[in-house]
């Protein structure tokens, strides 16, 4: 049986929270990244399951669980993740690495592969945000609403998700406490996931505010009204922040698998997530 040990690693750049395998410190290394509102808590069957010589990873993104809570700088996309990934495997004597990313962290694998190629051996995009960013684009080019980027960011949170998130809401009498949203979004109802309550503490070690979830926003004169901020996680994943276009390009090129969830409404292009969805059915007026 795998036991999974937890601990800090200082980095020089900030303290970041890991997950290991007991007794697995050889073998190449798989770094698991998880995605928005969520923690590497989210991969510990993945950990558990991953078979020998492999050496699995998860990582706390800075603002989740308990890796330190240092503000996100929005403007440079997903870097500040990146760079974080970066010099963990720098402090950890890890030259190459698989690396596994979920939804936003699949984003996060993205940046890391374009900004240093030759350190990924595979890439695995589970439910990966778009090379374009999440909201505020059409088309198979990713082609901007609006200028501003109106329709993303950190001004879409819905503000009674983020108020039970802040009180710490571990119930499910709302449809938008974190539970609930587990139930109806992260998986295909009906299945409750068999490590739900755990799956909920992650939610819950979410960072909040302009710096962290869901950020700052703008005002705009395009429909419906809202741009990305310069803080915070929603606008470094906005399509004027975060945007990969060119990863085709890459040399040396790894592998990469891109796996996606037919039923997803999170990551797609029917997100109930995504404004101007919402917008085109009907739920969001104008």
């Amino acid at each position: 049986m795998t036991t999974l040990r937890t601990h800090r690693v200082d980095t020089g750049r900030l303290t970041q929270q890991i997950t290991e395998a007991e007794g697995r410190d050889d073998g190449d290394v798989v770094l698991l990244v998880h995605g928005n509102v969520s923690s590497s808590a989210f991969w510990d069957t993945t950990m558990t399951a991953l078979p020998t010589p492999y050496r699995p990873i998860a990582v706390d993104l800075r603002g989740f669980g308990g890796t330190d809570p240092l503000p996100v700088d929005a403007t440079r996309g997903l870097r500040d993740y990146a760079d974080d990934l970066a010099a963990l495997l720098a402090a950890l004597d890890v030259e190459r690495a698989h690396l596994v990313g979920w939804s936003m962290g699949g984003g996060v694998v993205m940046q890391y592969l374009r900004d240093h190629p030759a350190a990924v051996r595979s890439l695995t995009l589970v439910n990966p945000v778009s090379p374009y960013g999440f909201g505020g684009t059409h088309g198979d080019e990713g082609t901007l609403n609006s200028p501003d980027g109106a329709g993303s960011g950190g001004g879409t949170a819905n503000p009674e998700f983020v108020r039970r998130l802040a009180e710490g809401d571990r119930g499910e009498e709302s449809p938008l406490s974190p539970r609930s949203v587990l139930a109806g979004c992260y998986v295909r109802p009906p299945l409750r996931p068999e490590h739900e309550d755990a799956y909920v503490e992650s939610m819950l070690t979410t960072r909040l505010g302009d710096d962290h979830y869901p950020g700052d926003s703008a005002e705009s004169p395009a429909w419906p009204g809202i741009a990305p901020g310069t803080r915070g996680v929603l606008n470094c994943l906005a399509p004027t922040h975060f945007r990969v276009d060119d990863l085709h390009l890459v040399d040396p090129r790894p592998p990469v698998l891109w796996v996606r969830g037919e039923d997803d409404v999170i990551v797609s292009d029917t997100s109930l997530f995504d404004l101007a969805h919402l917008g085109a059915v009907g739920a969001v007026p104008g």
